[in-house]
């Protein structure tokens, strides 16, 4: 399959998605969210395997940095739990598919799931973080340590958290959200 014809496959997914939704590409471009590209699987590294056998994957530099942060982390005696990481458009449209049949509206969905395309996961640079005695996924992960460390410390690594309070893109706060922007 040309790389092409990839890409043609992907957008077809999204827009059928988002057609199931009665919601156009340009609702989130408007929105001034970025569209991605699913990156190429061999690029892709497992950095973690759960004890259900589940794989969160990185690209190679996303990784190394999780792995030297998650070490730091580990010195200063916090620990970060990763909850999700690469995630494909297939994938990002079963969660928004999943939402939608459960009865969310679209705005409801829209503001806590990224559509398919345009969500940093596909980038193989994102994670969700936990720690443990926190629920996952939830705003009350900013009351831990872990989320005190990160803000001192993820941009030493590369990783920013890209949703926080009031941001452009019109998604809920998530401080388990942290992006591998460089460094």
């Amino acid at each position: 399959m040309s790389y092409g014809n990839f890409f043609l496959m992907k957008d077809s997914v999204i827009a059928e998605v988002l057609g199931e939704l009665g919601v156009g590409v340009d609702y989130f471009l408007d929105r001034g969210l970025v569209r991605y590209v699913d990156v190429v699987a061999d690029e892709l590294v497992v950095v973690q395997v759960d004890d259900d056998g589940r794989e969160h994957e990185l690209v190679a530099v996303a990784a190394v940095a999780w792995e030297k942060m998650l070490k730091a982390a580990m010195g200063d005696g916090v620990e970060l739990l990763m909850v999700s990481a690469y995630r494909s458009v297939a994938r990002q449209a079963e969660i928004v598919r999943g939402k939608f049949l459960r009865g969310l509206s679209n705005e409801e969905i829209f503001s806590v799931s990224a559509p398919p395309g345009f969500s940093e996961h596909h980038t193989g640079r994102a994670v969700d973080i936990s720690t443990p005695g926190y629920a996952a996924l939830e705003e009350e992960f900013e009351e831990s340590v872990a989320f005190r460390w990160l803000c001192e410390n993820a941009g030493a690594y590369g990783f920013s958290m890209t949703y926080g309070r009031g941001n452009p893109y019109g998604f809920l706060y998530e401080p388990w959200h942290w992006c591998w922007l460089g460094g």
